[in-house]
């Protein structure tokens, strides 16, 4: 039997950096983001549009932009991937991680059918012949409980409805059982039915498998019922990391409270207006040399524009508490 004490983690990030050319220079899009994931674990990445998300999982799936420079660590499984070759990565890509796209009717191929686009990563890193990858797509397809199956796998994407071609993608992305599944929105534009169903599935698919799961999101209720952890992201970095309880028991960063004290509650009374956050998330080329959220924040004083907040540890509320850490001097205040 293996030592779990020397046991290495699926997923473990440090220090990732990003930068990428845009029309005025050079720009930071990630700023030392660090995670960890362990095999069977749910980690969630949640913060508005523009704040790192998405580049942090293409970062991890190595689909980046051209030009892009990136340095830290990504160690998956041991293997380092930052600056690993195309060629090496591709073995790993829809074999050993996985990922599902925002948006499937812009993943999708719109000129091949849905079983074609499901036996394609068989075929390539399972070397299945087309008889048998095609009986393995509708095994898939039966899997994600994809209705009539059998009838649609000769449909083309643009013939199933959104929630359908959601499924097809997660066929797709679990054709090969990956061991690290990178979900990014999965739920968007689906009705809030079709939303619980493909989250419930997901979450089904992970604790059969035993796979790492890391959902990226901007909706603070998914978050709750879905994740272990929860890590608050913020102009490219993580602003504030704990357990999924903890978090929502207790929070530290400004930006993280100003998130729950802008969700819409029962109760309230009609025409009662939300909070919100003041300003909006600046461009990559503006970002303080400070904290990112300097500049929208009650609680910001000079030095918090000017010097790099430090990672710090929030007391536990109970002895079996995990890690609660925020990047942020003044959290007390808050």
């Amino acid at each position: 039997m293996a030592d779990m004490s020397t046991a290495k983690p699926l997923l473990q990030v440090t220090d990732l950096r990003l930068t990428l050319p845009t029309a005025r220079g050079w720009a930071q899009a990630l700023r030392g983001v660090s995670l960890q994931l362990e095999r069977g674990q749910t980690v969630g990445l949640i913060g508005e549009s523009g704040c790192g998300k998405s580049l942090t999982a293409l970062a991890l799936m190595g689909l980046l932009p051209e030009r892009a420079q990136v340095s830290g660590s990504i160690l998956f499984q041991g293997q380092e991937l930052v600056d690993m070759p195309e060629a090496q990565l591709c073995p790993l890509r829809g074999a050993r991680m996985a990922m599902i796209f925002q948006e499937p009717m812009t993943a999708l191929n719109p000129l091949h059918p849905i079983w074609k686009q499901i036996a394609e990563p068989l075929r390539l890193h399972q070397h299945m012949g087309v008889a048998e990858a095609k009986a393995r797509a509708l095994q898939l397809l039966d899997r994600v409980q994809l209705p009539r199956a059998r009838e649609r796998l000769d449909a083309y994407p643009h013939e199933l409805s959104g929630g359908q071609r959601q499924r097809v993608m997660i066929s797709m992305a679990l054709a090969c059982s990956p061991d690290l599944l990178i979900a990014d929105e999965p739920t968007t534009a689906l009705d809030v039915t079709v939303q619980k169903e493909v989250l419930a599935l997901i979450k089904q698919l992970v604790n059969e498998d035993g796979m790492g799961l890391l959902l990226i999101s901007h909706d603070l209720g998914l978050m709750q019922d879905q994740v272990d952890r929860v890590m608050v992201m913020y102009g490219g970095s993580v602003v504030e990391s704990a357990a999924t309880a903890d978090l929502f028991a207790h929070r530290a960063h400004p930006y993280t409270r100003g998130l729950f004290a802008a969700r819409p509650r029962l109760g309230l009374a009609r025409g009662t207006r939300l909070n919100t956050i003041a300003g909006s998330v600046p461009e990559l080329m503006d970002l303080p040399t400070g904290c990112a959220f300097a500049d929208r924040c009650a609680w910001a004083v000079d030095d918090c524009r000017r010097t790099p907040p430090q990672a710090e540890t929030v007391p536990p509320s109970s002895p079996t508490d995990q890690a609660h850490v925020v990047c942020c001097p003044r959290w007390r205040l808050s």
